[in-house]
């Protein structure tokens, strides 16, 4: 009979308790409901916050893109103002020349200026035709836009650099380091380079056709251009080797050569080899740079050559 009436005990105590519950579950379910809604709420709002900087950072590419223009446009136009101040000196000291001569009729005099004037005209739209041609004159079979491309397998890593990561509360979490195929594009601008750690690295181009290769263009900027003030990190000595069977077959050496930064910003070099086989793929070796112990730029690589007849 006790054992009887204590699990009687026990059950009218176990209802009570369940009926007890029943009653406080509605409360505790509002208040979960609430709970989660509010954690939705903050989601959506750091959502929306770590959208915020990618539009940010587009933006930001499009005002940097904007400026680099209009500073490769000052640049031009300060060449162009130079050109024109000497000619202009000449021009007035060969009239002022040409005023004391007294035994010449005024009227001749105005003809003269005429015909100054027309062969101004024609010598600055000939030097500005010249500051806008290409200075190398080859085709270059490594644009990225004409279908070349950097074989990433076969090149090397990309320095990393914590000054060019997007930070948020602290956190870095975007890179904007440029791809090591930036050096197949013709757009030069400070900063606007292949930069991999260290003095030595390669890279392994695949053309745009296959071609029996005679010379390779390197191109970085120059001192004055620099933010800097230096060009340390350019590379110095590189070496350039042909790739057989597409882009994994036998390394047939082209030539070596060292890249003068106090010379010409575009420096063409004559390969030391000639293959007797067309090639689609060509691999650059940096050597050494100039003295920048961190890492090496590279701003644009060009190769040049006689294509193959798929007529």
């Amino acid at each position: 009979m006790g054992m009887v009436f204590i699990l009687t005990l026990l059950l009218l105590g176990f209802v009570h308790h369940m009926k007890h519950k029943e009653k406080e579950f509605p409360q505790k379910s509002r208040q979960i409901y609430a709970l989660i809604a509010e954690y939705g709420s903050r989601l959506y709002n750091y959502q929306a916050r770590l959208r915020m900087p990618k539009e940010q950072l587009e933006l930001l590419k499009q005002e940097s893109q904007t400026l680099e223009n209009n500073f490769r446009e000052i640049l031009f136009l300060i060449e162009q103002i130079d050109v024109l101040k000497a000619l202009l000196r000449d021009m007035r000291d060969g009239l002022h020349n040409y005023s004391w001569n007294a035994d010449i009729d005024p009227t001749e005099g105005w003809n003269h200026t005429e015909v100054i004037d027309e062969e101004m005209s024609t010598l600055v739209n000939y030097i500005l035709k010249k500051l806008r041609e290409d200075q190398v004159q080859m085709a270059d079979y490594a644009l990225k836009s004409a279908g070349a491309s950097v074989v990433e397998a076969g090149t090397s890593e990309s320095y990393k650099n914590n000054k060019a990561k997007l930070y948020w509360h602290g956190i870095g979490f975007l890179n904007y380091e440029m791809p090591p195929d930036i050096i197949l594009q013709p757009d030069v601008h400070p900063g606007k380079c292949w930069a991999f750690p260290g003095s030595q690295g390669h890279a392994l181009i695949k053309l745009a056709r296959r071609i029996i290769p005679t010379a390779v263009t390197m191109e970085h900027i120059s001192e004055k251009v620099s933010p800097s003030g230096n060009t340390s990190s350019a590379p110095k000595e590189f070496s350039v080797y042909g790739i057989s069977k597409q882009c994994e077959g036998e390394e047939i050496f082209l030539g070596q050569f060292v890249y003068n930064k106090t010379g010409t910003t575009v420096q063409t070099f004559a390969l030391q080899r000639e293959v007797p086989e067309f090639l689609l793929c060509v691999k650059l070796k940096i050597l050494s740079n100039w003295g920048h112990p961190n890492y090496t730029c590279l701003y644009r690589f060009r190769v040049h050559g006689t294509p193959r007849d798929d007529s």
